[in-house]
C-alpha cells in the first residue's frame, strides 16, 4: 500500500511539536523513498534582510525526513534524529520553499537521507542537508 499525501499530512499534524506545526508545512508529494514538503513564506520566519531563517529550514528538512521514513515504512514509527547537517547556498526571500527528502538507505534501525531545499518561485537551490535517524519502533 502506498501512503497518500493526506495520510502523510495526518502524520505531520499528529506527531510534531506545536512550534513545528506553526511553520505551516504541507506534504506536496510522497513516494516509496521520498517526501516533498512545502514551507510557506512568512515574515515571522524571516531574519534581518528578509531571508528565511536557517532554523526554519533545518526544522523543515528534519520534518521532511520523518515523513519520507514514514512513507517508506508505510506508517509512522517513533524515531529520533542522530545527525543533521546543512549547507546554505543562497537566501530565500518572499517565496515558499520546497523540501525534498530522499532516503539513501533504510535499515531496520537506521535511516539516511539527503534533502534539497529550493525556492519554489525560481527553482534555485537554497540549501542541501543530510540526516541520519535512529528508528525506535
Amino acid at each position: 500500500m502506498t501512503m497518500t499525501t493526506a495520510e502523510a499530512d495526518k502524520i505531520l499534524s499528529a506527531n510534531f511539536a506545536p512550534w513545528v506545526l506553526e511553520l505551516g508545512l504541507t506534504v506536496e508529494g510522497i513516494g516509496g523513498d521520498r517526501a516533498l514538503l512545502r514551507l510557506p513564506w512568512s515574515e515571522r520566519l524571516a531574519r534581518e534582510g528578509g531571508g528565511l531563517s536557517g532554523q526554519a529550514l533545518l526544522a523543515a528538512a528534519d520534518t521532511a525526513t520523518v515523513i519520507a521514513v514514514s512513507a517508506a515504512r508505510d506508517a509512522f514509527v517513533p524515531m529520533t534524529t542522530v545527525q543533521q547537517s546543512m549547507s546554505f547556498q543562497r537566501p530565500v526571500t518572499g517565496a515558499d520553499v520546497l523540501i525534498e527528502a530522499v532516503l539513501t538507505k533504510l535499515g531496520r534501525r537506521m535511516a539516511f537521507a539527503d534533502i534539497t531545499l529550493t525556492d519554489a518561485d525560481s527553482g534555485a537551490l537554497a540549501a542541501r542537508a543530510s540526516t541520519v535517524y535512529a528508528i525506535l519502533g
